[in-house]
Order: C-alpha cells, then sequence, then structure tokens
C-alpha cells in the first residue's frame, strides 16, 4: 500500500537564492519590494522584506507566489486568460481569498515539473515582473 507520494518542491538554497537574487535587482532599480518563494503546496519556503518596503506588500508579494504556484501561471496573466470567460467568472475569480491577478507572481518550473512560485510586491506591476524573473534566472530557470 502507498502511503505518500513524492512532491516535487523548491529547495531552500534555490528558495534564498531566488529570493536574494530578485532583491539585488530592486535594490539596483532604486526599489523596495518584498519577495516571497513558495513551494508547489502554497507553504512559505523563503521571503525577504528590504527596509521600507510597503508593509501591505508583504501578504501581497506571498499571495502572488502562491497564485503563480497554485495554478502554474503567471499572475499578470489573468487578465488575458479571463477574457474568453463569463462575466461571473471575471469577476469572481479575482475576488477570491489569496488570489492575485496582476503583474509580479511567476510559477517555479523544474525539467517540466511545477515546483513553487515567486511574488514581489513594492514597485510598479513591470518591476515586480522582473524583480521575479531575475529571481528565477538567479537558479537556472525561465518563466
Amino acid at each position: 500500500m502507498k502511503i505518500a507520494a513524492s512532491q516535487d518542491v523548491v529547495h531552500w538554497e534555490a528558495a534564498a537564492a531566488c529570493v536574494a537574487a530578485a532583491a539585488h535587482w530592486a535594490e539596483e532599480a532604486g526599489i523596495k519590494v518584498n519577495v516571497a518563494v513558495v513551494d508547489a503546496g502554497g507553504n512559505l519556503a523563503g521571503f525577504l522584506r528590504m527596509p521600507g518596503a510597503f508593509l501591505h506588500s508583504i501578504d501581497i508579494a506571498i499571495d502572488k507566489a502562491y497564485t503563480a504556484a497554485g495554478f502554474g501561471l503567471p499572475t499578470g496573466a489573468w487578465t488575458e486568460a479571463l477574457k474568453s470567460d463569463s462575466l461571473a467568472v471575471r469577476n469572481g475569480i479575482p475576488m477570491r481569498p489569496r488570489m492575485v491577478c496582476f503583474g509580479g507572481g511567476l510559477p517555479l518550473r523544474y525539467e517540466g515539473r511545477l515546483i513553487g512560485g515567486i511574488g514581489v510586491s513594492g514597485g510598479s506591476e513591470e518591476e515586480d515582473q522582473t524583480c521575479a524573473r531575475a529571481g528565477l534566472l538567479a537558479i537556472g530557470l525561465t518563466v
């Protein structure tokens, strides 16, 4: 009898490197952000708050990572993804707890498997997205 299945998760060292790389990019860009990495189950694996980053952005960064890991879709892709759905779906999905439908969250995929997500909050959508991408690149992943 099989009791438990193996789960693909992001390693703590990769989560730490991902978070650090995103923060370094933000620092060079002159912005202050919060960066979160979650595993495939949405559990926090790494987090960094730059001094002076917005307090409300803490939860937003974590929820961006959670959303990206939960659906395997960049958070900035939701507007396009929902276009063909009914008005109820377009209005309902963004209202779900912890669901973020704007840029800054990216899924982490390793060898085709979803292993987590990264979320960045504190800059513009474009800045957050670029910080998240820098985190992925630091650990050899792409979007």
